[in-house]
C-alpha cells in the first residue's frame, strides 16, 4: 500500500482540504500550509469560512465550486459526516479520496470506489508524504 501512496502523492498536483479551518493552530490549517509549501496547489473547502483566502489558499463553499480538476480530495471532518460529501465527490471524480488519521466510513466510500477513485482512509496525508520524499 505505501507504494500506492506514494505514487499518488507524486503524481497529484492539487488538493482540495475538506473542512480547512480559520483558525491557524487547527490541523487541517496546517496540513493545508504544509502541502502548499512542498508544491501542491492547495484549494480548501468550508462552507463556514468568512474569507476567500487563507494564507494564499483559496476556500470555496464546496467542492462543486472549484473551477479546475482536483486530485486529491482530503477530508477533515467526523466519519458520520462523510455521506454528506459523496454526492459531490462523485460530480468532481478526483483521483484520490483521502480522509485523514481516526476518520472512516467504509458504507460511505463505497461508492466513490466503485466508480474508480482511490480511497485512502484513517491516514494522515502528512505522515505518508514524509514517509514518501
Amino acid at each position: 500500500m505505501q507504494t500506492e501512496i506514494c505514487e499518488i502523492l507524486k503524481t497529484s498536483k492539487t488538493i482540495a482540504v475538506v473542512g480547512i479551518s480559520s483558525n491557524p493552530s487547527r490541523i487541517s490549517r496546517n496540513i493545508a500550509l504544509y502541502l502548499l509549501r512542498n508544491g501542491y496547489n492547495v484549494v480548501g473547502v468550508n462552507p463556514n469560512m468568512n474569507f476567500n483566502n487563507a494564507d494564499g489558499i483559496v476556500v470555496y463553499n464546496s467542492l462543486k465550486e472549484i473551477p479546475h480538476k482536483i486530485d486529491i480530495v482530503n477530508v477533515f471532518r467526523k466519519s458520520e459526516d462523510i455521506p454528506f460529501i459523496m454526492d459531490d465527490v462523485l460530480e468532481i471524480m478526483p483521483k484520490t479520496l483521502w480522509l485523514q488519521l481516526g476518520i472512516r466510513n467504509d458504507d460511505a466510500v463505497e461508492k466513490v470506489l466503485n466508480k474508480g477513485v482511490n480511497v485512502i482512509q484513517d491516514s494522515c496525508i502528512k505522515v505518508e508524504h514524509s514517509f514518501c520524499f
